[in-house]
C-alpha cells in the first residue's frame, strides 16, 4: 500500500474521498445530498459505520465515503480509529477503485496513523496460490492519498510502517503451508527479511544442538525427515552491555500430535503451531525497522511434529538441556518440550533481564478464553502488569491466569523428574508449570498462550480471515514501554 501525503485535494476527483465524523453534529459540512443518504441509511457516526454517497460539488460529481468514529478516548479511542480504517479496507479493497483518498480534518498525526495502520493491515491477505480469481475478486486499491494531516502526520505513518511490515511477515509465515514453511525453509525467510536490518542472525543445526544437550526438542524433532533448527536474532539497541529482554518462540511448524495422532479433521489448521516463532520473528523485524533503543534477544524453537517409525513414543524419557527428565505421557503436548531447551538455551547463553514466551500451546485455553484474549501466567507481578498494558494499548488482549504448588504437582512424574502433561482439568495451567521448572530464580518470566488468537475464521478490525499477526504489536509496545 502507497501512502501520499498532499497539502491540497488533487484536480481529480473520481476517486472516493473518506471523511471522518462522529459525535453530535457529524452532519455539519456536508453535501446536503449527502447528509439526507446517510440519515435515511441509518448512518449516525456509530464506530466502524461506512456510507458511501455521491454529490455534486462545484460542478462535479464527487465521491464520499462517511466513517464513523462515536464519542470514544483513550484505548477505545485507538480501537475507533482502527475500525474506521478497517471498514474502509473491506470497502475498497476489491472495488476496483486504484486510490482513495483520506480527508485528515479533525485527526491528530497519531491518530491518523492508527487508521493508515488499520487501512493496511486489514488489506493485507495471501492471494499467492489462487490463481483462478475472477477480475472483481482481485485486489485493486493500491494508493492512499491523505489530505489536511496534521503536523507530523507523515512522521507518525512512518514509525508505523515498521510495526506495519513486522505483523504482515507475522501473517506471512503463519499462513504458508507446512510443505513449504519447514525449519529450514524458515531459517531462509528469517535470513531474507533480516538482511541489512542490524540483527545479528544465529542458527543451530540438529549436530549443534545435541552437543549442548538438546533431549528435549530435538525428541520432538526425530519422527521428522525435515531437521529441526534454533535460530537467535540479537538486536543490540540498547546500552552495551545491559541485559537484553528475550523473546521465546515456539516453532512447531507442522503438528500432527506424533505418535499421539491428532484427529483428521481439522488437522490443516496445525501449519499456525508455529505462531509464537511467528510472532517473535515479526516483532523482532518491527524492532529493528525502528531501531528500537533496547537490547532484545528472539529464539526461535523450529521443529515439525510426525509420527514416523523413528518417532518419541508415548512413555519415552528423555532429558532436556537442563538436565531435567521428562517422561512424555503425550507426543501431542510437544510445545512445552521444545520450549524448555529454548529457556534453558536463553539463559545460559544470553543471560536475559526477563523472558516472554509466546506459543499455541494448549487447545485448553481456548476452552477458558475463547478466541478473545490471550492467556498469561506469569512469576512476576510487574512484567505482568506491563504485558496487560501493551495488550489493553494495542488490541492485543490478554488475560492472567492462575498458577501455583497445587498445579505444579499436577505434573510430577513417578519416574522422572516430571511429566509432559498433568491430567485432563487446568491443561493450560499445568502446561505453564511445566515451562516455570526452566525459568532461573528470580528471572522475571511470562508465557503467553496464544493458541486462539493466532488464526481466526472470521474478519476483525485489522485483519482478514486466518493469520491475525497477534503478539507483534504487543511485544512491540512492550519494548516502548521500557526502552531507554
Amino acid at each position: 500500500m502507497i501512502v501520499t501525503f498532499l497539502a491540497n485535494p488533487p484536480a481529480s476527483v473520481l476517486a472516493p474521498v473518506a471523511r471522518f465524523v462522529g459525535g453530535e453534529g457529524w452532519d455539519e459540512g456536508l453535501p446536503a445530498v449527502i447528509a439526507a443518504g446517510a440519515r435515511a441509511a441509518r448512518f449516525a457516526g456509530r464506530t466502524g459505520q461506512l456510507f458511501e454517497g455521491f454529490a455534486d460539488v462545484d460542478g462535479v460529481v464527487s465521491r464520499l465515503a462517511l466513517v464513523g468514529l462515536g464519542e470514544s478516548d483513550g484505548d477505545d479511542r485507538r480501537a475507533a480509529l482502527e475500525k474506521a480504517g478497517g471498514a474502509l479496507a473491506a470497502k475498497y479493497r476489491t472495488s476496483g477503485a486504484a486510490q482513495l483518498l483520506l480527508d485528515g480534518a479533525g485527526l491528530g498525526a497519531d491518530e491518523l496513523a492508527s487508521v493508515l495502520l488499520a487501512l493496511r493491515l486489514r488489506l493485507w491477505k495471501q492471494d499467492s496460490y489462487r490463481t483462478t480469481l475472477k477480475d472483481d475478486e482481485k485486489a485493486s486499491l493500491e494508493e492512499i492519498v491523505v489530505m489536511n494531516a496534521a503536523d507530523g502526520g507523515q512522521a507518525a505513518w512512518d514509525a508505523a510502517t515498521a510495526i506495519a511490515e513486522g505483523v504482515e511477515f507475522t501473517r506471512e509465515l503463519v499462513t504458508e503451508p507446512a510443505n513449504v514453511l519447514y525449519p529450514e525453509s524458515f531459517v531462509e525467510r528469517i535470513r531474507q527479511r533480516f538482511a541489512g536490518t542490524g540483527v545479528d542472525i544465529r542458527v543451530l543445526d540438529e549436530k549443534e544442538m545435541r552437543a549442548l544437550g538438546m533431549g528435549s526438542l530435538l525428541g520432538v524433532a526425530q519422527g521428522s525427515a525435515r531437521p529441526p533448527r534454533m535460530v537467535v536474532l540479537d538486536w543490540r539497541g540498547g546500552e552495551a552491555g545491559a541485559a537484553p529482554l528475550a523473546f521465546v518462540g515456539k516453532g512447531v511448524t507442522f503438528d500432527t500430535g506424533g505418535i499421539s495422532l491428532k484427529p483428521g479433521a481439522g488437522m490443516e489448521d496445525m501449519k499456525w503451531d508455529m505462531g509464537g516463532a511467528g510472532a517473535v520473528s515479526g516483532a523482532m523485524l518491527t524492532l529493528a525497522r525502528r531501531k528500537a533503543k533496547a537490547n532484545v534477544v528472539g529464539v526461535l524453537g523450529l521443529v515439525e511434529n510426525m509420527p514416523d517409525g523413528n518417532a518419541q513414543r508415548p512413555g519415552d524419557v528423555v532429558t532436556s538441556m537442563s538436565g531435567q527428565t521428562i517422561e512424555v505421557i503425550n507426543t501431542d503436548a510437544e510445545g512445552r518440550l521444545v520450549l524448555c531447551d529454548a529457556l534453558t538455551f536463553v539463559q545460559r547463553e544470553y543471560k536475559p533481564a526477563k523472558i516472554v514466551d509466546l506459543a499455541t500451546l494448549t487447545g485448553a485455553i481456548i476452552m477458558s478464553l475463547a478466541h478473545e484474549y490471550a492467556g498469561l501466567f506469569s512469576n512476576d507481578d510487574a512484567l505482568s502488569a506491563d504485558l496487560t498494558k501493551a495488550g489493553a494499548a494495542t488490541g492485543d488482549k490478554l488475560w492472567r491466569m492462575p498458577m501455583g504448588a497445587v498445579y505444579d504437582k499436577m505434573i510430577d512424574s513417578p519416574i522422572a523428574d516430571m511429566k509432559n502433561v498433568g491430567g485432563r482439568f487446568g491443561g493450560s495451567i499445568t502446561a505453564a508449570q511445566f515451562l516455570a521448572r526452566y525459568i532461573d530464580k528470580g528471572t522475571p518470566w511470562a508465557h503467553l498462550d496464544i493458541a486462539g488468537t493466532v488464526w481466526t475464521d472470521k474478519p476483525g478490525a485489522t485483519w482478514d480471515k486466518g493469520a491475525t499477526g497477534f503478539g507483534v504489536r504487543l511485544l512491540d509496545a512492550l519494548v516502548r514501554d521500557t526502552e531507554a
